[in-house]
């Protein structure tokens, strides 16, 4: 397993590692995007996938992660496109992946332009983190092996 970067690398995390206060920084200053992904993604709660805003992980803050299914989402303005923010994405992914979580990235222009793809996007990468939320409510205790064996009583 990588070591995690040295404080101040990644977005910004300072000298002495303040993630936790950055992150709550972050959360406080959403951009546009952030703030209407996370409308959708609260609504995946209704679905067993409970997603975090600004998570740390290691020195990094995610934009935001679901730690059941092991998936961070980052999104993505133009200072992403130069090659210096590509080389800093890159390193960044690579490490999170390093700690078993999948990355997906999204442009801030798709997740305001496209919503619904972003969604889908979403829930295909979830659906493929071979994380499978509990259903709600909870079956009733036996009522499955009843009706697998056709003993449903005709229900």
């Amino acid at each position: 397993m990588m070591a995690p970067p040295p404080c101040g690398e990644g977005l910004g995390v300072g000298e002495n590692g303040m993630v936790n206060q950055r992150a709550r920084s972050l959360r406080h200053n959403q951009t546009d995007a952030e703030r209407a992904l996370w409308k959708q993604l609260r609504d995946l709660k209704a679905e067993g996938y409970h997603f975090r805003r600004q998570a740390p992980i290691g020195s990094y803050v995610a934009v935001f992660a679901c730690h059941s299914a092991k998936l961070v989402i980052e999104l993505d303005g133009g200072q992403h496109g130069t090659d210096v923010g590509l080389g800093e994405d890159r390193r960044r992914t690579l490490w999170i992946e390093g700690q078993g979580y999948h990355v997906v990235r999204f442009w801030n222009n798709d997740v305001l332009g496209n919503p619904e793809g972003v969604l889908w996007a979403i829930r295909m990468a979830l659906s493929s983190s071979g994380f499978h939320p509990t259903p709600n409510p909870l079956p009733i205790k036996g009522r499955g092996d009843e009706i697998a064996e056709g003993r449903d009583g005709g229900r």
